[in-house]
């Protein structure tokens, strides 16, 4: 299942919620008929959307058979998820965050760093975090240092600045190394 949304808050008196969209596709993926699934400590729950609309930049969804602040409370802080078979395909060149956890990373000349263990950041900052041999190594994910990403082949070739490496080692020493303003993919 891919991470699509979570529901941040109740919205107004008659069920709506906040969705915090975790997709490029919001009109799409929330329109009314969609089918999302959560899971919380009550297992798993399909949930059919009903209503769409956005406000300030951010979805308000209302659920079928949630129609009061009462009903959807219990929501606040839930992903949404759909399967991997629903999400859109993509143009070639283009991919998922979710793919490229997994993936290898090796530099240009074939050194091997590590495995994504997740994408962080959001628009205009994201990153991978790389489980390297001495500990968690971040890069951000930007065209000019993440110059190949293969995600049917599960491998990212990355052409690090000269230092990028090395601040990582400082930040594993302790210190906490600044984030970055590059450009997401």
């Amino acid at each position: 299942m891919a991470l699509v949304g979570r529901i941040g808050r109740p919205h107004g008196l008659k069920g709506q919620v906040v969705v915090n969209p975790e997709t490029d596709f919001v009109e799409e993926r929330f329109a009314a008929g969609a089918t999302v699934w959560t899971r919380s400590n009550g297992g798993q729950e399909q949930l059919t959307v009903a209503s769409l609309r956005v406000q300030n930049g951010r979805p308000i969804v209302g659920f079928a058979g949630f129609g009061r602040i009462e009903h959807v409370e219990r929501l606040a802080g839930l992903e949404l998820r759909v399967p991997e078979d629903a999400l859109q395909p993509l143009q070639p060149g283009t991919y998922y965050e979710h793919q490229l956890v997994g993936c290898a990373v090796e530099t240009v000349s074939g050194v091997a760093i590590g495995e994504v263990a997740k994408v962080e950041g959001g628009a205009g900052a994201s990153r991978v975090v790389i489980n390297g041999p001495h500990g968690e190594i971040l890069i951000p994910l930007a065209v000019d240092i993440c110059v190949e990403i293969d995600v049917g082949n599960r491998k990212i070739r990355i052409d690090a600045p000269e230092g990028l490496l090395e601040l990582n080692e400082t930040k594993r020493s302790g210190q906490r190394a600044a984030g970055s303003g590059q450009k997401k993919r």
